[in-house]
């Protein structure tokens, strides 16, 4: 019997090693400067995508990948001789990706069993949520049990990020209630988090030392974990965070990404985040 695959998003954050690791196939999101279109990781980089928003006067845009997009994907590993699909796609409330992937599946349900998990949050905690799936998956469990637990696991998954500048989240509207708070957080270092699968204010902080302090905290708070990871994008002191949170609790080894464009058009330069999955009962 062939595995299970298991189908995510760009927004991921995963680093490529461990999406190759455990064959998790990414269906790339949009991203667009101007008239300028790129199709994330394809033919823009994370590296790219920085140098580009240094340099560009307009603050990037993200679109939804395409049901087509998805349904090639499905088809793909239907094709390969996979018994299965399960697709973890970053929250309904952020994007129309969980949409556009029930729509692909729906379109290939005489082919192959795909079923689809709305992560209800965004970068590597939802990446964390795909990779536990593949696990899984690679264990042998059917798509309905992979899908199953995946779907109970989005209440284990969390994260807590701090960024420099609100102009990418006020512009694009992804922070709930971002406009009537601008003007206070000028002056300090808000502390993100995701809860029922919106981004929101998780606190503020004076200064980044105290900001990045504060995710290394919150984190230690949270343990013990099953799976962490720590993302940052354009941000030099990402080894700050990483640094404290050696040791820590987890029963796979932490790990180290960057964020990359879905986010970071949102978060803007400088954004650092924590990522988890706490301890499984089971």
């Amino acid at each position: 019997m062939a595995p299970v695959r298991i189908v995510t998003d760009s927004a991921c954050d995963l680093p490529k090693a461990l999406l190759e690791e455990h064959r998790i196939e990414v269906v790339p999101l949009t991203i667009r400067f101007g008239t300028d279109e790129f199709t994330d990781g394809v033919d823009l980089s994370t590296a790219e995508f920085w140098k580009r928003c240094a340099s560009s006067a307009r603050l990037p845009e993200t679109a939804a990948p395409s049901p087509g997009a998805f349904q090639a994907a499905f088809e793909r590993l239907a094709g390969e001789g996979a018994d299965g699909v399960v697709a973890v796609t970053l929250s309904s409330e952020l994007s129309a990706t969980y949409q556009s992937a029930v729509l692909g599946a729906e379109a290939v349900k005489d082919a192959i069993e795909v079923r689809v998990v709305d992560s209800r949050t965004v970068t590597a905690a939802e990446g964390l949520l795909a990779l536990e799936a593949a696990t899984l998956a690679e264990s042998g469990a059917s798509a309905a049990d992979v899908a199953s637990h995946t779907a109970v696991r989005v209440a284990d998954a969390d994260l807590v990020g701090t960024i420099d500048t609100m102009d990418h989240l006020v512009k694009s509207g992804r922070l709930s209630g971002a406009k009537a708070l601008f003007g206070s957080m000028l002056s300090v270092k808000p502390i993100l988090t995701v809860r029922d699968g919106l981004v929101v204010e998780g606190g503020r902080q004076r200064t980044r030392a105290r900001a990045l302090e504060h995710l290394a905290t919150r984190t230690e708070a949270a343990a013990p974990f099953d799976w962490l990871a720590v993302g940052g994008g354009d941000a030099d002191d990402l080894g700050i965070v990483v640094e404290r949170l050696k040791g820590i609790d987890t029963a796979h080894p932490m790990i180290v990404t960057e964020i990359g464009p879905v986010v970071g058009t949102h978060a803007g330069p400088g954004i650092v985040g924590v990522c988890w999955l706490t301890r499984s009962p089971s």
